[in-house]
């Protein structure tokens, strides 16, 4: 859109509105979920928080989606890297960046898909038990029209002993720009992590199937609204969420991930 209204919440906003939910004794959390923020001090406060949620439920699974770019160029401030470096990734469970957010992270450039791999073990040494590079710039076997995601989850076997799980997923590519395809994303997977816990192959299978419905749905619907040879505008190409429901809620698997 050409314009936009609003403002970003500071750190003293958030402690004012947590402050309210512990006097109301309803910070009972099983999740917590955090994407997009300009501020570091919000940042910052939200690392506390969820360390004090931890301690009141240590089984609490915090998803952190550490949205600071894409394609070579970061849209935030270049000092939140360092917050989301040093204390943000040290307490989530499950990580979602994409290949640019990875390389920040950890310092390393990814080329190959050995590359990736070793940036998800890195990461994994960094706190979160599961990692998803969410999108990647890596050549896919079934051609250039696929997206090639990867995922790697730490496993405890019942002797005691670790071990991880190591998936690659690939998803056709539409030609259009849709915005919040990542927040959508990260809810998924964190959604259907609930469902498998153990199971990172099952969980990405269900979130990109979600995506694939929602945006086959957006995409055909943007298309007949411009009209024949006319591209969609961004206001067309919303994602028509109520509308895939029933997909979000049960997909039918259209991708199948490969475990590496």
């Amino acid at each position: 859109y050409a314009h936009w209204k609003g403002q970003v919440l500071t750190a003293e906003e958030l402690n004012v509105l947590y402050e309210g939910i512990k006097l109301n004794n309803v910070n009972h959390y099983d999740y917590i979920l955090t994407g997009y923020t300009r501020d570091t001090s919000f940042l910052e406060t939200v690392v506390d928080i969820v360390q004090e949620l931890k301690r009141l439920n240590p089984k609490l699974v915090y998803v952190c989606d550490p949205v600071m770019g894409d394609q070579g160029s970061m849209y935030v401030p270049e000092n939140i890297l360092p917050v989301y470096r040093d204390k943000v990734v040290a307490v989530a469970d499950i990580l979602t960046p994409n290949q640019f957010e990875a390389e920040l992270l950890t310092g390393r450039t990814i080329s190959t898909e050995k590359d990736a791999l070793d940036v998800m073990e890195l990461l994994h040494q960094m706190g979160p038990d599961t990692v998803v590079l969410t999108s990647t710039d890596l050549a896919s076997p079934h051609g250039d029209q696929f997206l090639v995601a990867l995922g790697s989850q730490k496993m405890v076997r019942p002797d005691g002993s670790k071990s991880s799980r190591k998936i690659r997923i690939e998803m056709p590519k539409v030609d259009a720009v849709f915005v919040g395809t990542g927040d959508l994303f990260t809810a998924m997977l964190l959604a259907w992590s609930h469902h498998h816990p153990n199971d990172l192959k099952a969980a990405c299978e269900k979130t990109v199937s979600v995506l694939h419905h929602v945006i086959k749905r957006t995409i055909t619907y943007a298309n007949e609204m411009a009209g024949p040879g006319k591209r969609p505008n961004p206001a067309q190409l919303e994602l028509r969420m109520v509308q895939s429901k029933k997909d979000i809620e049960d997909p039918d698997i259209v991708v199948e991930a490969t475990i590496l």
